[in-house]
């Protein structure tokens, strides 16, 4: 791949910043019926996508080479049909979960993204998946998780009428190629690139973005 993988100190570095940075901005949130920019969800239901997410990363983690979302990217279809998979698995998840508050959910997000950060750095160079004949390592997929947990951040920042950005935001860009091969990353300013590319604009928080 003509892309340099990531920095394994700088992407261990942002998964955690991420984290805290959604605990902290959740810790912001007084109204959890608020709009956020991730098309129909409210802060409550972007909480409990994050709680989903979490657990599914740890899942992925320890049944890699043979999870769930290995099988799914070893199919060879197009990418636009992969997205909208991953699209009806988070909103039949969300749909399951039980009611609980705001809080309840970001403290479930975080002992799960916890536990998996704990498990990445003796499993690194582990595959997690294979997509299009090229090996996807436990390690590129923690690039995947950084961007994941950075992008939530912003959309949780904008939910309170503030705005984000990581404190790392170059490592992003690898991360994404790496993480997220699936997706293209259009060119610019990293932050706003990986905005962008996510279907979020950094000039209108109204709009909806991609989960």
């Amino acid at each position: 791949m003509e892309h340099t993988p990531p920095e394994r100190d700088r992407v261990l570095e942002c998964y955690r910043d991420g984290v805290r940075a959604i605990r902290a901005l959740a810790d912001r949130v007084t109204a959890w019926d608020a709009p956020t920019p991730c098309g129909e969800w409210q802060a409550i239901e972007l909480a409990g996508h994050l709680r989903c997410v979490a657990e599914n990363y740890l899942e992925y983690l320890q049944d890699a080479p043979d999870s769930r979302l290995a099988k799914l990217f070893a199919w060879e279809g197009a990418a636009a049909v992969l997205i909208r998979r991953q699209a009806r698995q988070n909103a039949a998840e969300l749909a399951v979960l039980p009611a609980e508050p705001g809080p309840g959910r970001i403290t479930a997000f975080t002992v799960s993204a916890g536990a998996y950060a704990d498990l990445i750095p003796d499993q690194w160079d582990r595959t997690h998946l294979v997509y299009r004949g090229t090996k996807y390592t436990v390690g590129d997929h923690a690039g995947a998780a950084c961007v994941e947990w950075h992008l939530h951040a912003w959309d949780l920042a904008r939910t309170i009428g503030e705005d984000y950005r990581p404190r790392d935001a170059e490592v992003l860009v690898p991360a994404w190629h790496w993480g997220v091969p699936h997706l293209p990353l259009v060119r610019g300013e990293p932050w706003e690139a990986v905005l962008r590319s996510s279907g979020r604009s950094p000039r209108r928080p109204e709009g909806p973005a991609a989960r």
